[in-house]
């Protein structure tokens, strides 16, 4: 099967990335609920709505809940599948488990839920959780799949004794629409995450990079999976800026960067140290990002995307080459660039793709 085609959900607000350049992008229900019909009439196939409570990091007019939000857009679309991020330690994997069995419901199998296992260490202490080390948090995340795994397809009622979670004869009811549960997505580029996604995720989130480096992490986690006797698909982050001519998108490249949000950039740094810096062998996610880098929040510049169409077009050919089976696009005017992607270099891509085959 040819690449499936994603893009992130403003719900965070209007931007993502940390710059005083005006967008053209809107982070309310409307808005989002428009991006999505116009989002599958044109190409994609998923949306993934992020999580955040009491930080509103990226310095902008404020956050929706990814649940929540994602009711709605499952209601006013058709095809799309919305992709909720949680962030373990803030809520109960049964109650979470409930809201997607709703939103499943909502959408007749059309859920999707991303697990986070915690970068953001302000957040849990502004809502007074626990801050735990890296390695122990994708362990509670473990846990938590492994409880809405269980809810969902066990028929009578549910035991589960672990380290963070317990639950004691849980009758949980209704199940999914679809028998094959609702897909777990997880992010994480370090190894206790590369392992927890060989064990149990459907797919693994990757931040921006080239493709010889998403290819290194996408050997990485088959192994792991392979290990674990399961298979697993892989989706990366990437911010795309097409315009007519390369010059033209590098400088759209170059405005952001130079009005680059320094307050933000720098506030998100510090917190991003608690991610793959501050692991055992200093793998992951922003291990080696640099300033120019964090002005988009998932390293979305380092996977290259930046060009004509036809340039776009035949990188995402060679990420698709190296093993990935979803691109997740984030753009700067979501108003105009959302479907222009889908109506240009979507087609592109498919092209390139049969003239391969």
């Amino acid at each position: 099967m040819s690449i499936e085609f994603g893009y992130w959900a403003p719900n965070l607000g209007t931007s993502l990335v940390a710059t005083r350049l005006p967008n053209r992008t809107a982070g309310d229900f409307a808005a989002n609920k428009r991006y999505a019909q116009l989002a599958e009439r044109h190409g994609y196939a998923y949306t993934l709505l992020a999580t955040r409570f009491a930080s509103s990091l990226e310095g902008n007019e404020g956050t929706y809940d990814s649940i929540a939000m994602a009711g709605g857009i499952a209601a006013a679309t058709e095809r799309i599948v919305p992709i909720c991020a949680v962030a373990t330690g803030l809520a109960h994997p049964a109650v979470v488990a409930k809201q997607l069995i709703t939103l499943d419901e909502i959408s007749q199998g059309r859920a999707a839920v991303n697990i986070v296992s915690g970068w953001l260490k302000d957040e849990y202490l502004a809502l007074g959780q626990p801050w735990l080390e890296h390695d122990e948090r994708y362990r509670r995340s473990e846990e938590f799949i492994e409880v809405l795994r269980a809810l969902w397809s066990q028929g009578g009622p549910v035991d589960y004794a672990g380290f963070f979670y317990r639950l004691k004869g849980v009758d949980f009811r209704p199940k999914p629409v679809s028998a094959a549960g609702i897909p777990v997505f997880q992010g994480g580029n370090s190894t206790a995450a590369r392992r927890m996604a060989g064990r149990l995720s459907d797919y693994y989130f990757m931040n921006g990079a080239p493709p010889a480096e998403i290819a290194e992490h996408i050997a990485s986690v088959r192994q792991y999976a392979r290990q674990a006797g399961r298979g697993i698909k892989f989706a990366v982050n990437a911010f795309v800026i097409v315009r007519e001519t390369e010059e033209e998108a590098q400088g759209v490249l170059r405005d952001i960067v130079a009005n680059a949000d320094t307050d933000v950039v720098e506030r998100f740094a510090r917190n991003v140290r608690q991610a793959g810096s501050s692991t055992a062998d200093g793998k992951g996610m922003w291990a080696g990002s640099r300033f120019e880098d964090l002005v988009q929040f998932n390293d979305g510049f380092r996977t290259g995307l930046i060009g004509t169409k036809e340039q776009v077009a035949r990188r995402i050919a060679d990420l698709e080459r190296a093993g990935v089976d979803m691109l997740l696009a984030g753009f700067l005017h979501y108003d105009d660039e959302l479907a222009g992607f889908g109506r240009e270099v979507i087609p592109l891509v498919r092209e390139l793709a049969g003239t391969a085959a």
